[in-house]
C-alpha cells in the first residue's frame, strides 16, 4: 500500500469526467492496489472519502467512511434522491482550507459494485448520504466549491 498525493484545485484531472471501470479491471491487482491507497491515503489526510481522480486516476471509484465503516464504490450511480434537501458544511482534500454550505438530497439510492465485486443497491441517508454525493461529483469534474450557496471559513485560493 502506498500513500498518493492528493491532487489539488489546480489540476486538470479534477475537471474531467471519469471512465467507467470496465469488466476486465474488476477484480485486478490494480484496481485493489488502487482502493488500499486510496484507504491509506484518506486516512492519513484525515479523510471522510475520496474519489479516484484526487489521487490522479480517471476512474469511477470511491471510498467513504459511512457510518464508522469504510466502504469502497466501484461505478456508483445515484439511481434516485429525495426531494427532501439538507445543508451540510462542507470541505475536501483537494480544496485545502475552503469551507461552505452545500444543500444536497437527504437520502439518495446507490447502485454500484462494492469493495467484493457485488453487485449493489443501497439507501444511504444523512451525512452518509452527503459523502457519497460529493465523491460522486468527482468522478463528474464538480467539486463542491461550485455549489457552495455560502463560503464558511477560508483562506485565499
Amino acid at each position: 500500500m502506498t500513500i498518493r498525493s492528493i491532487f489539488t484545485l489546480e489540476s486538470s484531472i479534477l475537471r474531467q469526467k471519469s471512465a467507467n471501470v470496465k469488466d476486465s479491471e474488476i477484480g485486478a491487482k490494480e484496481l485493489n492496489e488502487l482502493i488500499f491507497d486510496m484507504q491509506e491515503t484518506m486516512e492519513k489526510a484525515d479523510g471522510i472519502g475520496l474519489a479516484a481522480p484526487q489521487v490522479g486516476v480517471s476512474k469511477r471509484v470511491i471510498i467513504a467512511e459511512l457510518s464508522g465503516c469504510i466502504q469502497a464504490f466501484i461505478n456508483p450511480r445515484i439511481i434516485s434522491r429525495s426531494m427532501r434537501k439538507i445543508k451540510v458544511d462542507e470541505g475536501c482534500l483537494s480544496v485545502p482550507n475552503v469551507f461552505g454550505f452545500v444543500k444536497r438530497s437527504k437520502s439518495i439510492k446507490l447502485s454500484a459494485l462494492d469493495q467484493n465485486w457485488n453487485k449493489i443497491k443501497k439507501t444511504f441517508s444523512g451525512l452518509d448520504a452527503v459523502i457519497i454525493q460529493h465523491e460522486i461529483d468527482h468522478l463528474d469534474g464538480i467539486l463542491f466549491i461550485d455549489k457552495v450557496e455560502k463560503f464558511t471559513r477560508h483562506q485565499r485560493l
